[in-house]
């Protein structure tokens, strides 16, 4: 299958000529304290920015961060704007969902397997205490698209797609078809049963460059990008961290993926501007914080994420410049009564 073209429909040409209004949405209470940013009219401006906003709410969150934040030139180039420890591998936990869906995916493009294809739902195949919703059905065995298993996978996070998706690519293959792509430090965990694993390891830069190797197209089929992207920009995604503070429109234009377990509280995605060019890529861990028992929205290293998130996006809101390309096209949200 063809690959995507580093400047197509994914908007990696330049921002709108007209300026774009700086958003004004709820911040939440934590930025009080965050001193006042530089402007963020260029990409260097929105790079300090950055900085500073990173710096006042991982302080005030506490806990050790690995990250590596990126603000692209109107020209595409990346340029960190946070470099924070990004090269110690750290638990990936659930983000490492995006490499094992870009597995399963690269195993679609090769004609290996295919989206309609189906696997069994078994209940001993099910996580009964995982994230996610079918540990609620009780009416097993049932059998579920590869579609069905990826969407549900990357959007709510369910666990029990991790074992569906290892049915169809074994932890070893997985590992080396990661490997293969450049990302040996992105690696899950093995266990005995070899279609079974951990979701194991990563290092912030490599869940970042792994993130812009899918946004380029130089990852993945352009049939894989899109449904890729399309789950992680859908409503239902993750929005307790950096989309928490956002309208329904703004969290589409963002691409998320969040994981936790124990102590760790980890999210990492892209932020596309108004055009569909993709501005800011973001690569978060962190561990150690207060209330390690609190999975909600509440803890620290979260209210910190939800703060830097209406920020980000409110900086790289105020660059500009002329469009080249085509935007990345984005599914206005429409909730449903149904009927």
């Amino acid at each position: 299958m063809p690959q995507l073209n580093r400047r197509t429909a994914l908007g990696l040409g330049s921002v709108a000529a007209a300026g774009v209004a700086l958003g004004t949405g709820q911040v939440s209470a934590l930025a009080d304290s965050t001193p006042p940013a530089p402007s963020a009219a260029t990409p260097d401006g929105a790079r300090r920015l950055i900085a500073e906003v990173y710096r006042a709410q991982t302080a005030r969150a506490g806990g050790t961060w690995n990250s590596f934040i990126t603000v692209a030139d109107p020209d595409g180039t990346l340029v960190p704007a946070v470099e924070d420890m990004p090269d110690e591998i750290v638990e990936a936990y659930s983000v490492n969902k995006i490499a094992v869906s870009t597995a399963v995916l690269d195993k679609i493009d090769r004609g290996l397997l295919t989206l309609d294809q189906r696997v069994e739902l078994t209940a001993a195949i099910v996580i009964a205490d995982g994230d996610g919703t079918y540990w609620i059905d009780s009416a097993y065995p049932s059998s579920l698209t590869l579609g069905h298993v990826m969407a549900t996978l990357l959007t709510i996070s369910d666990d029990t797609c991790v074992r569906l998706c290892g049915l169809v690519c074994p932890a070893l293959e997985l590992n080396q078809i990661l490997v293969a792509k450049g990302f040996p430090k992105t690696q899950v965990r093995p266990v005995a049963n070899p279609n079974r694993f951990f979701l194991g390891l990563t290092t912030p830069r490599e869940t970042h460059d792994l993130l812009q190797a899918l946004v380029r197209g130089t990852l993945l089929s352009a049939a894989s990008t899109e449904f890729l992207f399309t789950a992680l920009r859908a409503p239902v995604a993750f929005t307790d961290g950096i989309r928490r503070t956002m309208s329904s429109d703004e969290r589409a234009r963002i691409a998320t993926k969040a994981g936790w377990d124990a102590d760790g509280r980890n999210e990492a995605g892209i932020m596309f501007d108004t055009t569909g060019r993709p501005v800011l890529t973001y690569a978060m861990f962190a561990h150690g914080q207060d209330d390690p028992d609190n999975f909600g929205a509440t803890h620290p290293a979260l209210e910190a994420r939800a703060v830097m998130g209406r920020r980000f996006l409110d900086a790289i809101d105020r660059l500009y410049g002329p469009v080249t390309v085509k935007a990345m096209p984005s599914r206005r949200y429409h909730p449903s009564n149904g009927g």
